[in-house]
């Protein structure tokens, strides 16, 4: 296939670090944290540049929405291979309720603005764990989509996605163009070596804004309040069932 793929990268908390609620309860703190490319975006990331080297497709495109801190996640997605960048800016209160929906018809305009063939995301990113915007993005451009994704191969016009569900595994034949979402198993994303580091500094990573592509990223939800989660309280070793039975009729559970 000599097509473009677009593929989404998104820049989150990284996985290692403790999550901390700010004082206000509006949302976490981010600020002075470590943040890194949503591991699932990785994936998605490195199945792009497989297919560019199976000489599959013809150009990778990274994509990512927020403020100019992005662009050290779409650097991260070049340096593992991707062709060039596209940064959509979002700041302020814009970025703090951007969700889904608003990226999904981001992703969707560009898309059809750059005449992708396939759009290749993350089943889901480690901040919100929605796993809705490859869904929403499909639904927006009326394109087969296959989520979940633990091995993809091209068949002629189509693609054949093997897809983890909760039974065990599909597998599935999409016409293209189509959407997928990357799952764990999909591969083992690449370290970027030193020599592409430096490579991707010269890659071109054009900017713009949703207002560029006629996209309205006003948001329908409105958080109320974020905690954190209940201590868990320490647990009681019994030594008979009759014992298990008694403190469970305490608490009034049985």
């Amino acid at each position: 296939m000599s097509g473009r793929v677009l593929v989404g990268v998104k820049r989150v908390i990284d996985y290692a670090v403790k999550i901390r609620v700010k004082p206000d309860n509006s949302s976490v703190v981010t600020d002075g944290v470590k943040h890194s490319m949503n591991p699932f975006c990785e994936i998605a990331v490195e199945e792009a540049v497989k297919m560019k080297e199976k000489k599959l497709i013809k150009e990778v495109v990274a994509v990512s929405c927020g403020p100019q801190q992005a662009q050290e996640t779409i650097r991260t997605a070049l340096a593992m291979g991707a062709d060039r960048g596209i940064h959509v800016e979002v700041t302020g209160k814009e970025y703090e309720t951007l969700g889904p929906l608003q990226i999904s018809k981001i992703m969707a305009a560009l898309a059809k603005k750059e005449e992708a063939q396939l759009v290749i995301l993350g089943k889901q990113a480690i901040d919100d764990d929605c796993n809705q915007t490859g869904q929403m993005t499909a639904a927006l451009l009326d394109w087969p989509q296959g989520t979940f994704a633990s091995e993809v191969s091209f068949e002629g016009d189509k693609i054949k996605v093997v897809r983890e569900i909760d039974g065990g595994l599909e597998t599935i034949k999409i016409n293209m163009p189509a959407v997928i979402t990357a799952d764990l198993r999909l591969n083992t994303p690449r370290y970027a070596t030193l020599p592409n580091i430096m490579k991707a500094k010269k890659k071109k990573i054009a900017n713009m804004k949703p207002a560029d592509l006629g996209v309205d990223i006003t948001s329908r939800l409105e958080v109320l309040r974020v905690d954190e989660p209940p201590q868990r309280q320490a647990g009681v070793k019994v030594e008979t069932v009759e014992d298990l039975v008694s403190k469970l009729s305490e608490a009034g559970l049985v």
